[in-house]
């Protein structure tokens, strides 16, 4: 199976994936005016390897940062070679360690006419006071980390796939700005869907995607590796696709507010209604009715293009949070949505509930 090198990786909780350059620029561009005088924290980067910490400081000038924060967790079995930090006092310390780098300014150093990561490069090795070792691990949870997070106005990062509902929920608590990465079923997490109903976090423009990580684990799926060669990347040096890749933010951009274009007119013999539940079933995004004004249970990709100011979504159509909104159970002792094809009961595959808004 395509996800079956992150599948392995979540049972064993190893969570280094390390997201590449371009998949950053891609999707941060679309968010560029939230930054002016923000301090950001990227609080799972070690900036030998995070292409997150890469992408701010090359861009700290243009993005307007007022600082930027990164702390990493023990160190990674990633030998890094995109910033070549010399760690002068602590060259002695064991590869494994935590440490901060703080940034406040971006000058041109070096003398060359520009500011660019050479320039952070050599503000690290030169400024003790940019680079400072942890007390604790690192982890975003301890207390350091905790604190500095309370000092920041967004993170962004790639937070580990095995910690990505005790993250959110972290920073939900401290109601944090953020645009970071999951997998796609993140959204059916229970303690994550409510968030989403009520507009605290949202889906990013990408959305469903299949991404290349840099990993230090080995790929040894054929269909995999081709992928990776087809995309310029080299599986040999470790570099894995993972599909179904999603971010999630409440920074708010241009794409939530784009509306559906929708054609379809409602009958009842092309939305057939659900044996447990009062709703029609659509099959694709691009099929909502226009003229029906009751709930419908619509696929997970409708919420890559949900307009909060055309819909509200009431609920998710599987599990317990099915049963919260009145689903019953179906023909197989389950709280999932079923429908009654050709005289047997089928379940759907995953449903979320809708409603349009009342203009």
């Amino acid at each position: 199976m395509a996800n079956k090198n992150l599948n392995a990786a979540k049972t064993a909780k190893k969570d280094e994936f390390y997201t590449q350059l371009p998949d950053i620029e891609r999707e941060l561009r679309h968010y560029r005016h939230h930054f002016k005088d923000k301090v950001v924290f990227c609080n799972c980067d070690d900036p030998y390897e995070s292409n997150f910490f890469k992408y701010f400081a090359m861009n700290f000038n243009s993005l307007g940062l007022k600082k930027l924060v990164a702390t990493c967790y023990d160190g990674s079995p990633v030998q890094g070679d995109e910033l070549m930090i010399d760690f002068g006092d602590f060259k002695d310390a064991p590869k494994k360690i935590a440490y901060k780098v703080e940034i406040s300014e971006v000058k041109d150093l070096n003398g060359d006419g520009r500011t660019d990561l050479a320039d952070v490069q050599y503000l690290i090795q030169n400024d003790r006071n940019v680079l400072s070792l942890l007390k604790g691990n690192g982890d975003f949870r301890s207390a350091e980390c905790i604190q500095l997070l309370k000092e920041a106005d967004i993170v962004v990062t790639n937070p580990p796939f095995s910690l990505f509902i005790p993250y959110v929920l972290l920073l939900e608590k401290f109601n944090k700005k953020f645009l970071i990465l999951g997998r796609m079923s993140g959204m059916h997490y229970s303690e994550i869907f409510p968030l989403i109903v009520n507009n605290k976090i949202w889906l990013g423009y990408g959305f469903n995607l299949s991404m290349i990580y840099k990993t230090p684990y080995e790929n040894n799926e054929e269909a995999n590796r081709k992928y990776v060669r087809s995309k310029g990347y080299n599986p040999d040096e470790r570099y894995i696709k993972v599909p179904a890749i999603t971010w999630f933010t409440n920074l708010d951009h241009n794409k939530r507010h784009e509306h559906i274009i929708l054609y379809k007119k409602y009958s009842a013999n092309e939305y057939p209604k659900y044996e447990n539940y009062n709703a029609i079933d659509v099959s694709a995004v691009t099929d909502i009715p226009i003229d029906y004004d009751g709930i419908m249970g619509v696929p997970d990709t409708f919420l890559g293009q949900y307009n909060p100011d055309d819909f509200e979504i009431i609920g998710l159509g599987s599990g317990k949070l099915a049963s919260s909104i009145g689903v019953m159970r179906n023909y197989r002792g389950r709280t999932d949505l079923a429908l009654n094809i050709n005289g047997v009961n089928k379940c759907p595959y995953s449903r979320i509930l809708i409603r349009k808004k009342q203009k």
